[in-house]
């Protein structure tokens, strides 16, 4: 993967997946933008990036105000002339889960705000600098709770699943512009957001045992995938959902079926 002379735009690039993906989108020679609600840590990320050689500029972004979001695609014409890549990325857990029945209207206005109308104003202010250009690629962070449901978490699980739809109508009218639209659906990833859940050992353990990888996932293995369909490699590829989950997915949950001693092969 090979990104000299591209430049990208990363929401919530201040931590986690989306510093992953800036730092790595960066290493392979692109410029970046680093758009965080939170300033400072959107700084000490562009300024690892910089150090080590690269180019980076951090910008304070509430991805739920349009202003916001058209000032981040300006910043990246202005600076660099172009915009190749942008990932939606930002989410904030603003409320604790609970059931449909007590989930007040505040707690689902912030999740559809910052998870799906956040995500579909900053592709629609990025395609005509992409259509411009004649190329582009556009990256969503949805979930592999966009395919699955999870209890208390309604208002999550349905704008996850809606952002993956929303990716595979955007590649369907924008193919014809040279532009691809792709969606990761990560499983447990060891992030800020999952890091207070995953120290207790009883939550960390029942993580582990549903994923036939055996462990957590990091926000580098996120970023791998992410910069894979960000780039030329992925040149074919557009409309698609790439769950990145350790296999956390690849069975029903059959309960009978954690009564089968699987023994290793002689």
């Amino acid at each position: 993967m090979n990104f000299e002379g591209k430049v990208g735009i990363v929401t919530g690039a201040g931590s986690g997946i989306g510093a992953a993906v800036a730092s790595g989108f960066a290493q392979r020679g692109g410029k970046v933008i680093i758009a965080d609600y939170d300033s400072g840590s959107a700084e000490r990320v562009a300024q690892s990036i910089n150090a080590a050689g690269g180019r980076a500029i951090a910008l304070r972004t509430d991805v739920k105000q349009q202003a916001d979001l058209d000032r981040m695609i300006g910043a990246a014409v202005d600076a660099f002339g172009r915009v190749d890549f942008l990932h939606n990325n930002a989410y904030s857990f603003a409320f604790p889960p609970s059931g449909v029945w007590r989930m007040p209207d505040d707690a689902w206005e912030h999740h559809l705000n910052i998870g799906l109308t956040s995500c579909f104003r900053a592709i629609r202010a990025v395609i005509p600098v992409m259509t411009r250009q004649g190329s582009g690629a556009i990256v969503n962070t949805a979930s592999i709770s966009g395919l699955f449901a999870d209890p208390g978490s309604m208002p999550y699980n349905a704008v996850k699943a809606a952002l993956i739809n929303m990716t595979r109508t955007v590649a369907c009218e924008v193919g014809r512009f040279g532009i691809r639209a792709n969606c990761v659906c990560p499983g447990v990833i060891a992030t800020g957001a999952t890091g207070p859940s995953l120290e207790v050992a009883e939550i960390r353990d029942a993580a582990v045992a549903q994923i036939p990888l055996g462990r957590i996932g990091s926000p580098e293995e996120i970023a791998s995938v992410v910069l894979f369909l960000a780039s030329d490699l992925a040149s074919f590829v557009t409309g698609a959902a790439y769950v990145v989950d350790g296999g956390q997915t690849l069975t029903t949950g059959n309960v009978f079926s954690r009564f089968v001693e699987l023994e290793p092969p002689a």
